[in-house]
């Protein structure tokens, strides 16, 4: 079986894969039409820290990431590594969350359909599709939008709200996701918008949707008898299938 070269077969030291991965993950989200140019934020903590981040900084187009561009900053939003700042957004939603709840990695865009979900009065995803029941149990819903996040107090907010759940619905704005690693958090946020995009269009027939039984969704959501690929290792097979993309579409990320 083929490996891409920036798996962790090859040896490389952590931050540096966390820095390639971060840029792959900025470039994807573009691929993806995920993004809003230099707008919204990923971050990762850095590795064998608790207390200091990786993002890229702002101002740059999430296309032309790469690996070397990524600074590293603390919760006082200063940077400590690197050229460029940390955008004022980024800095009050990101550090608390990555300090309360002891996420690793935290993606927030404000991604088309899942924005459109989100503008609804009733903006939950129900399972109605095999995709969307992964998700039930994993998300929490923000319902009282209080305009932008320029306060460390409204990202200590959010993150009491997420607790253990990897997905917040933020109603009105758009969503973040959370994850241990940077393929397993994209992975996430990439199936997020297509179960937005196919639930808003189901809804969009004026039909109602066939929603699936809390014992089917317990059966698609337990771990499969003798299943050969751990989730965890579809996470990462996932994710160097998708820099394998890049390296034809959007090259450079791990410059």
């Amino acid at each position: 079986m083929s490996v891409h070269p920036l798996s962790s077969a090859r040896e490389i030291d952590p931050l540096t894969e966390a820095k390639i991965h971060l840029a792959a993950a900025h470039r994807l989200a573009v691929f993806h039409d995920l993004e809003q140019g230099i707008d919204n934020h990923f971050t990762v903590t850095v590795p064998g820290r608790d207390d200091q981040y990786l993002i890229l900084p702002f101002g740059l187009h999430w296309s032309e990431a790469r690996a070397s561009d990524m600074i590293v900053w603390d919760e006082s939003g200063k940077t400590l590594e690197g050229v460029g700042d940390v955008e004022r957004s980024a800095q009050c939603i990101h550090a608390p969350i990555h300090r309360i709840s002891g996420a690793r990695v935290v993606l927030h865009t404000h991604q088309t359909w899942a924005i459109a979900l989100n503008m609804l009065k009733d903006n939950r995803l129900v399972p109605a599709s095999q995709s969307a029941a992964y998700f039930q149990g994993t998300i929490c819903y923000d319902d009282n939008y209080s305009g932008n996040a320029d306060t460390l107090e409204e990202g200590e907010r959010l993150a009491n709200l997420i607790g253990d759940k990897q997905v917040m619905f933020m109603k009105n704005h758009g969503v973040l996701v959370v994850g241990n690693t940077v393929a397993e958090a994209y992975r996430r946020i990439y199936k997020l918008e297509r179960v937005c995009r196919t639930q808003v269009l189901a809804m969009s027939s004026g039909q109602p949707l066939e929603v699936l039984s809390e014992a089917i969704v317990k059966q698609v959501q337990a771990p499969a008898p003798d299943d050969r690929h751990s989730r965890g290792e579809r996470d990462r097979l996932f994710f160097e299938a998708m820099m394998r993309v890049l390296d034809r579409e959007l090259p450079g990320y791990a410059d």
